[in-house]
């Protein structure tokens, strides 16, 4: 399966009788699946069949659907209600004869709530249902082209990834193959350090400070943290190569690639160990960045 990513756009256009309409589809980056659909008056049980449709191919990500609709010959007819523009003037020629004021204007009678009445011109309903059906498949074109979009970004997300991996792994055996860590260099550093503390002060037992030193040296030891690093590469690699929705548990795997690689600078005796896992660090962090766009 191909990796897609959350982020896409797509536009589609159709026509059916006097209907023109037009599709945006704008997907963006969230924890779960959501689609927010904006109809025009008479398109709203277009909702159910863009939620089910876009349902069935994502699974991730916030996707915002906007149908703009226009139909041809539709001018509204505007007409006065002669009711209630005879109302309103009858009132005006009583109040004008206890009252000093000027005589009401044509633009202040028509702007009287009442007086103008503007119609909507009458649908067809064959046509509307028609334009409706026709609206939904021009949904589902869009829809595919979103998918497709998502997959072309998520096809560059698993190259730029696979780098990613790549780099970690280097890293690690750079680690792995740091003079820093072998044994003699662990014992010389040791030796040095309880020597100048031996030449300060004669309140040191010898015995419990070698102890002390062998104990510390076991915990500066990175060996399994090495293993789960490798142990987590591999499953990276994995997940990339399967494909799909692994947004999630690349995150996860991601956190854990983060812990150890802490794990091992905080452990690091060793500039040249420490420089290593600060840059093993940074890789990591912009894997995990990477991953935040995967669906």
């Amino acid at each position: 399966m191909a990796l897609s990513s959350m982020t896409g756009f797509a536009r589609s256009h159709g026509a059916s009788g006097p209907y023109t309409f037009e599709w945006e589809l704008k997907s963006v980056n969230a924890k779960g699946f959501d689609l927010r659909v904006r109809l025009p008056q008479g398109f709203d049980e277009l909702e159910a069949h863009a939620k089910k449709r876009a349902g069935e191919l994502l699974s991730r990500g916030t996707v915002y659907a906007n149908l703009n609709v226009k139909r041809a010959n539709a001018a509204a007819t505007v007409r006065v209600n002669e009711d209630v523009l005879n109302a309103v003037l009858k009132a005006a020629a009583m109040i004008s004869g206890k009252v000093d004021a000027v005589a009401p204007s044509i633009d202040g009678l028509l702007a009287i709530k009442g007086v103008v009445e503007v119609a909507e011109p009458e649908g067809d309903e064959e046509e509307d249902k028609a334009a409706r059906a026709a609206a939904a498949d021009a949904f589902d074109k869009a829809l595919d082209e979103l998918v497709a979009m998502r997959k072309r970004e998520g096809t560059s997300l698993g190259q730029i990834l696979t780098q990613r991996v790549d780099e970690v792994e280097q890293l690690a055996k750079k680690a792995e193959g740091s003079p820093g860590r072998k044994p003699e260099a662990i014992k010389a550093r040791l030796a040095e350090q309880i020597a100048a503390l031996l030449d300060t002060s004669d309140r040191f037992d010898s015995d419990r400070l070698m102890q002390e030193a062998i104990l510390i040296a076991t915990k500066a030891d990175i060996r399994e943290e090495l293993d789960r690093i490798a142990s987590h590469i591999a499953q990276a690699r994995e997940l990339i190569g399967k494909g799909g929705p692994i947004g999630r548990k690349l995150d996860f795997l991601a956190q854990e690639f983060h812990r150890e690689v802490n794990t091992c600078c905080s452990k690091s005796n060793d500039i040249e160990l420490t420089n290593t896992g600060l840059a093993m660090k940074n890789v990591v962090e912009q894997f995990r960045e990477q991953v935040q766009n995967l669906e």
